[in-house]
């Protein structure tokens, strides 16, 4: 008898939604298959809702076949270090990221202030993810997660669990679940946090009491500054070393592996020469491959590589973003010099400057 109540109701939702045309002409989810009852039934008792509440927002949900399309997409052939490189390398992406650096300075040391992260990481992240916050996604996330968990065996309990957290998600931060947009996995706002994340790691750095990682700019910096400390940032900590490994060396480097897996000395004593930064011989490193186009070459990561490893799992991916947090680095020191170049040139041709003293 309950069971033909709620499908009453959820056929009251629809007839309203088809009468103002707002629903026609697209596809849905069927809500009786079991697994989304299961869902349903779960995520209704672990939030304290209504299991009725959970259907009508699924019942808002559109399948994306091409959503399938894109995460069953075979890898393509992976290229060498100095070809990803330059894709995120660029003139455009360095130059508005140091407009970037400049114009969020102040919510960047503030952020280095609570969390020990180096302002160009933030913003190389961000630069990365979503070019300053400019591509940030364009499925609606309740029907990237909603497709990805039912239609998507492969990840499914994954999904299943980034859209119950979705759900909770919106509820928290006043997010609607009805015109939210991200990548087609379901990552949201200009640091591309998947729900599970933005609930744990988003911090308020407006302290306006809501966690906005779509528009506002102090909890978006703060939230990504604080992921990177929730993952163990060390704070003025070394991120890479360049490396040359001697002919015949023992020492094995993989784009796969994540895992610091070496030490300094250990790494040393299979003939990989590199800067340690100070740090003493039992510490963990990482022997990571990056080819140039003259051939093989390596870097040595430290502990910050790894934690930038956590944000996309992938050796390459963290390089580039260090490699980006570098060179805005150098463009924003170098436009800090410029203007303090150029304010003491026109002190010292301000009216009366070099006038002798002795005429005032």
């Amino acid at each position: 008898m309950q069971r033909i109540v709620l499908l009453l109701a959820l056929c009251s939702v629809s007839g309203i939604a088809l009468a103002d045309g707002s629903f026609t002409g697209r596809t849905r989810f069927d809500l009786d298959r079991a697994e989304i009852r299961s869902f349903v039934d779960a995520t209704a008792k672990a939030q304290k809702m209504q299991p009725l509440d959970v259907y009508r927002l699924l019942a808002k949900a559109e399948p994306q076949p091409k959503i399938i399309e894109l995460i069953s997409k075979p890898a393509e052939k992976v290229s060498p270090w100095w070809e990803y490189r330059a894709n995120f390398l660029t003139e455009q992406r360095i130059a508005e990221g140091t407009q970037f650096m400049l114009e969020h300075r102040e919510r960047l040391e503030k952020a280095r202030k609570d969390t020990g992260v180096a302002p160009e990481y933030v913003v190389a992240i961000i630069g990365v993810e979503t070019f300053y916050g400019r591509i940030t996604g364009k499925y609606r996330v309740l029907d990237a997660l909603a497709t990805l968990a039912f239609d998507y065996p492969p990840r499914a309990e994954y999904f299943k669990g980034e859209l119950a957290q979705f759900i909770a998600l919106s509820r928290e931060e006043q997010v609607d679940p009805l015109t939210a947009l991200g990548s087609y996995a379901g990552a949201m706002g200009a640091s591309q946090f998947m729900p599970s994340s933005y609930r744990r790691y988003a911090v308020d750095g407006s302290d306006d009491n809501q966690r906005d990682l779509f528009a506002d700019w102090d909890d978006i910096i703060a939230s990504v500054a604080n992921y990177f400390k929730e993952h163990g940032w060390v704070a003025n900590g070394p991120v890479l070393a360049e490396a040359a490994v001697q002919p015949d060396a023992p020492a094995v480097s993989s784009a796969g592996g994540l895992a610091l897996n070496e030490t300094v000395a250990g790494l040393q004593s299979k003939g990989v020469e590199f800067d340690p930064a100070g740090k003493g011989a039992d510490t963990p490193v990482l022997l990571v491959p990056a080819e140039t186009q003259e051939g093989p070459s390596y870097r040595v990561g430290f502990k910050n590589f790894e934690v930038i490893t956590r944000y996309n799992r992938s050796v390459r991916y963290a390089m580039a973003v260090h490699d980006l947090a570098q060179t805005i680095a150098v463009r924003v020191a170098a436009a800090d010099a410029a203007g303090r170049d150029k304010s003491s040139h026109l002190a010292a041709h301000k009216p009366g400057a070099n006038e002798d003293s002795r005429t005032r």
